[in-house]
C-alpha cells in the first residue's frame, strides 16, 4: 500500500496530543474505532466519531426581503445600503451582478432588477422603517429585521434537533454538533455495537454496512480538482465529479450519513415554515464543515468524508482560510513562496514554530484539517452590552446638532432592549454610555446610571443621552465630531419576582423574611477610604447578610464583593424613582472604592506578554484619563 495513501490505517486517536511530523500525511483520518468509542458519551473533540455541520442561509439579507415582500423566488433582487450593494440573490447573480457592482451598473445588466434599501431609523419614529428618499445625513441603518429572522432560524434548529449543540456563528450561519444524537441513532440501528465482546471495550468494531448516499447530499469527491471559481460564494462547482461511493466505508461515514439525514430534515423545516433556503457542510470538525458548506450552493448540503479531506485541502488557497489572510497569510506566502495548502505541507512544525512562534501549532494543524474548537451554544450567555453607533458623513460642528443623532440612536437601543425584555422581562442595564470621536482618534465618553422605568421608551433613553451630551460637550461652541455612540452596559437579569431596581441591584439574597427594624445598622459605620461612597447624609442603612430586602419594599443594594448591603429609608411611590437613582449613584461610588483598592494592590510591573492563538485574543486594557475641560479641548488636540 502506498504509504501516503489516505486510506492507510493509523494508531488510536491521539485526542489533544500535539501534532507530529507524520500528520502532514493526514494519518489521523482513519482512526481505529472501538466499542468504547461507540458507547462513549463525553469524548468531546477527541471523539473519532465526531460529526459537525455548518448551515448557512443563502443570500440571507436578500432572502429576508424576498420573504417580507412576498416576491417570486425567481425575481432578481438586491439589497442596498446607501450606495453599496450588501446582498445579491441568486437570480440576480445569473445576470453577473455581484456586491462589488454599483447600482447603476447592476441595473444595466438587469433592467427589471428589484432594489430594496435596508430599513433605517429616523428622528421622531419609534421603529425603523422602509422610507422614501433615505439620507445618510439624517437616517441610520437598521439590521434588526435580519437579526429577528436569524433568531427564528436558530430557534427552529434548537427545537428540531434535540440533543444537538447549536452555536450561532454569525447572523446567517450556525454550527451544529450532531455527535450525540447521531451516536444514539447508530446504536439503535446497530444494537450489536453495544454488545462488548470478550476481548474488551478496546476491541475494534466489525466492518460497517454499505451506505446509500442518495438523497443525503452532495458527496465531495476523493479526487477533487479546483476550478477557477473555487471559494467564491457563487462557485460553479456543479459539474459531475468522481463519486466517493466506491471507497471503503467507515463507521465515521455512517455517522456522517445519519447527521446528513437529520440536517436535511431540519433545513426542509426552515424552508417550508420560514421560506428560507440554506446550504450545509457536514464533516468531522468546524473548520472542515464551514469549508464544505460552500461546495455547492444554493439550497444544498455537502458531505466531506475523511477519505476526501487530503485532496480537498491540498489545492485550496490557504489565504482563504480564516485567520490566514492579511499580514499573516502574506508573510507565509512570502517566506515559503507558497499559495496553496499543499505548498505549505512540506514545512515542518519545528520550522514553522521557529519562524512564527510556538502558537503557530494551530496553523500547522489547520492545514491538515485538524480543528480542536468545540461547538458551544452561546444563546444562554447574556449579552452584557448593547451599542448603537453612527459614523457621520457630515461631522457635528455645533452642540445643538448632537441631539438629533441621540434620538436616532435611542430609538435603536429602545427597540433592542424591548426585544430582549420580551424574552427576559427582568432584564435591565445598569449604565448608559455616550461616546464621541473625531476622525480616528480615541474619543471621549461619559456615563451615568440608567434609571429604572416601567416602560422603555425612546424619550427615556434620549433624555438620559441628552444629559450626557451636555456634560460631554460643556460650553463648546465649535467641534468636529465624526462618530457618535450610545450604549447600555452592565445588562443583567433581576431576581425572579422582583419588579423594581432594588431587586435588580441586589444579588445573592436568601429567602429569609426580614421583620421591621431587625438587624438594621446606621450607615455611618462606613468603609474606610470609601470617598463618601456611603454617608449618613443619604439616610442609607445596611442590612446584614441573609436578610431579604425584596420583602421589605425598601430600596437597597448588596455588594457582591464585600457582602455589605445598603438601603434607603422607606419611601412613598412618588419618590421611589428619585431614591432608585440615588441608590444607583451610591452603588457606582461604592464600586469606585473597590476599584481604588484593586489599583493599590496591583504590583506586576514586569508582566510577560505572550502571543495568543485566534481563539485566545487578549482583551484590550482601558486607560483611565483625567477628564479634559469639555469636548472642545479634547477634539482640538493634534
Amino acid at each position: 500500500m502506498d504509504p501516503r495513501s489516505p486510506t492507510r490505517p493509523t494508531a488510536l486517536w491521539k485526542g489533544k496530543a500535539k501534532a507530529t511530523e507524520d500528520s502532514e500525511d493526514f494519518n489521523d483520518l482513519n482512526p481505529v474505532i472501538t466499542y468504547r468509542h461507540a458507547v462513549a458519551q463525553n469524548l468531546g473533540i477527541r471523539d473519532p466519531l465526531r460529526v459537525v455541520a455548518l448551515c448557512d442561509s443563502d443570500a440571507f439579507y436578500a432572502a429576508c426581503e424576498m420573504v417580507r415582500l412576498g416576491v417570486d423566488k425567481e425575481t432578481p433582487l438586491v439589497v442596498l445600503q446607501w450606495e453599496m450593494l450588501i446582498a445579491v440573490n441568486y437570480p440576480a447573480r445569473k445576470f453577473g451582478i455581484s456586491r462589488m457592482d454599483k447600482l447603476k451598473d447592476a441595473k444595466k445588466r438587469c433592467p427589471h432588477l428589484k432594489v430594496v434599501h435596508v430599513a433605517t431609523y429616523k428622528e421622531g419614529e419609534k421603529e425603523p422603517g422602509y422610507w422614501d428618499n433615505v439620507d445618510t445625513n439624517t437616517h441610520k441603518v437598521s439590521l434588526d429585521y435580519y437579526r429577528r429572522e436569524s433568531s427564528k432560524i436558530a430557534g427552529m434548529f434548537k427545537d428540531g434537533l434535540p440533543g444537538c449543540e447549536v452555536e450561532k456563528a454569525s447572523i446567517d450561519e450556525a454550527f451544529i454538533d450532531f455527535t450525540k444524537p447521531a451516536r444514539e441513532i447508530l446504536l439503535q440501528r446497530y444494537p450489536h455495537l453495544a454488545q462488548v465482546p470478550p476481548n474488551g471495550m478496546d476491541t475494534p468494531l466489525p466492518p460497517p454496512p454499505p451506505i446509500v448516499w442518495d438523497e443525503l447530499g452532495e458527496l465531495i469527491p476523493i479526487e477533487h480538482v479546483v476550478t477557477d471559481n473555487e471559494n467564491k460564494e457563487d462557485s460553479a462547482r456543479n459539474t459531475k465529479a468522481p463519486s466517493t461511493s466506491e471507497a471503503p466505508t467507515t463507521w465515521h461515514d455512517v455517522m456522517l450519513s445519519i447527521a446528513a439525514g437529520l440536517m436535511e430534515k431540519a433545513r426542509e423545516e426552515v424552508r417550508v415554515k420560514l421560506g428560507y433556503t440554506t446550504s450545509a457542510g457536514i464533516a468531522r470538525n468546524k473548520f472542515l464543515a464551514k469549508l464544505s458548506a460552500s461546495y455547492k450552493k444554493p439550497n444544498s448540503q455537502s458531505i466531506l468524508r475523511n477519505i476526501a479531506i487530503p485532496n480537498y485541502l491540498r489545492p485550496l488557497k490557504f489565504q482563504k482560510i480564516r485567520f490566514l489572510g492579511g499580514k499573516l497569510g502574506g508573510a507565509l506566502a512570502q517566506e515559503y513562496d507558497a499559495s496553496t495548502v499543499g505548498d505549505l505541507l512540506a514545512v515542518g512544525l519545528e520550522e514553522l514554530q521557529r519562524k512564527f512562534g510556538e502558537e503557530s501549532l494551530w496553523i500547522y494543524e489547520v492545514l491538515r484539517g485538524v480543528d480542536r474548537t468545540e461547538v458551544k451554544d452561546k444563546g444562554s450567555t447574556l449579552n452584557k452590552s448593547m451599542l448603537a453607533s453612527k459614523n457621520l458623513p457630515k461631522p457635528i460642528t455645533k452642540a445643538s446638532e448632537g441631539h438629533h443623532w441621540i434620538r436616532v440612536l435611542a430609538a435603536e437601543l429602545a427597540l433592542r432592549l424591548n426585544d430582549a425584555r420580551d424574552v427576559s422581562p427582568n432584564l435591565w442595564p445598569k449604565t448608559i454610555v455616550l461616546h464621541a470621536r473625531k476622525g480616528y482618534e480615541s474619543g471621549r465618553s461619559k456615563q451615568a446610571p440608567f434609571p429604572f422605568t416601567r416602560e422603555v421608551t425612546v424619550d427615556v433613553i434620549a433624555s438620559a443621552g441628552d444629559k450626557l451630551w451636555k456634560e460631554l460637550v460643556g460650553n463648546s461652541l465649535t467641534m468636529n465630531v465624526s462618530s457618535v455612540q450610545l450604549a447600555f452596559t452592565g445588562i443583567d437579569v433581576a431576581e425572579p419576582g422582583q419588579r423594581t431596581i432594588e431587586g435588580f441591584l441586589k444579588t445573592g439574597y436568601t429567602n429569609k423574611r426580614v421583620r421591621d427594624g431587625s438587624n438594621a445598622e446606621d450607615v455611618n459605620e462606613q468603609h474606610s477610604g470609601s470617598a463618601g461612597a456611603v454617608t449618613g447624609d443619604t439616610g442609607t442603612q445596611t442590612i446584614r447578610e441573609g436578610e431579604d430586602q425584596s420583602m421589605t419594599g425598601i430600596p437597597s443594594y448588596n455588594c457582591p464583593r464585600c457582602s455589605r448591603t445598603f438601603r434607603l429609608p422607606e419611601s412613598t411611590p412618588e419618590i421611589a424613582i428619585v431614591q432608585e437613582e440615588t441608590l444607583a449613584a451610591i452603588r457606582m461610588e461604592h464600586d469606585d472604592f473597590h476599584f481604588a483598592q484593586d489599583l493599590a494592590r496591583s504590583s506586576q510591573p514586569n508582566k510577560v506578554l505572550t502571543v495568543k492563538t485566534p481563539e485566545q485574543k487578549p482583551r484590550p486594557t482601558k486607560k483611565r484619563r483625567k477628564d479634559s475641560e469639555g469636548i472642545e479641548k479634547f477634539f482640538s488636540r493634534k
